[in-house]
């Protein structure tokens, strides 16, 4: 199992789909601890990306990336922005000139966009942020291509580590971005970045061993 170009318009298009069904939810999560429109921000960001990527789906892989970073980087409001935006941007410069991606490449991907976010948004584990969720869910990976693991199980590996990563965000308390504004009161709330990334990377799983 390998991904493909048409692989990854489908990891694009479950993103929307899952950000849009979940963006009451993940506001819930920012209303806690934050400004209260993580999930209205993110899902208008997708719902751009939806409306570019018909212009670059026949493109490589980094292009279709940059393209979805770009656009996220232009319509999320707040940090959001940058941050998603940065993701995906630094995911599709690894994977620029790419018409397919075996796991060593996906793991790549995902590892210089973590980077780029850390670089980003000067957060480490512990913050209380989508970090929490991303280093993980790369660190699975990375023992995943070590251990030489079929794709399927690789990404069920990455993607539980994900999740862990993100439930270990509720007893925190926020160090970084506008839940560290509530000090203490940021503790016992799930973060909204970390949830949203962590929906974002199942929706990889998802589109990817479903349709694969």
């Amino acid at each position: 199992m390998s991904i493909s170009r048409e692989d990854a318009v489908d990891w694009i298009k479950t993103c929307a789909v899952v950000i849009a069904d979940q963006s009451d939810y993940l506001t819930q999560l920012d209303a806690a601890i934050g400004d209260a429109d993580h999930g209205v921000n993110l899902d208008r960001g997708f719902k751009a990306v939806m409306v570019k990527l018909p212009e670059v789906s026949d493109k490589d892989i980094g292009t279709i990336l940059k393209t979805v970073g770009m656009t996220l980087l232009l319509t999320v409001g707040g940090a959001g922005g940058p941050l998603y935006g940065t993701f995906f941007v630094h995911a599709g410069m690894k994977t620029a000139g790419k018409l397919e991606l075996d796991l060593e490449g996906w793991y790549s991907a995902l590892d210089a966009a973590l980077e780029g976010v850390i670089l980003r948004g000067r957060a480490e584990v512990g913050d209380k942020t989508m970090v929490d969720t991303l280093v993980p869910a790369v660190k699975a990976l990375k023992l995943a291509v070590d251990t030489k693991q079929p794709m399927g199980n690789a990404l069920l590996l990455s993607v539980d580590a994900a999740r862990r990563g993100m439930e270990s965000t509720i007893p925190l308390v926020a160090q970084k971005g506008r839940a560290s504004y509530v000090g203490e009161r940021s503790a016992g709330h799930q973060d909204p970045g970390a949830t949203s990334s962590y929906l974002i990377l199942k929706a990889a799983a998802d589109a990817w061993i479903d349709g694969g």
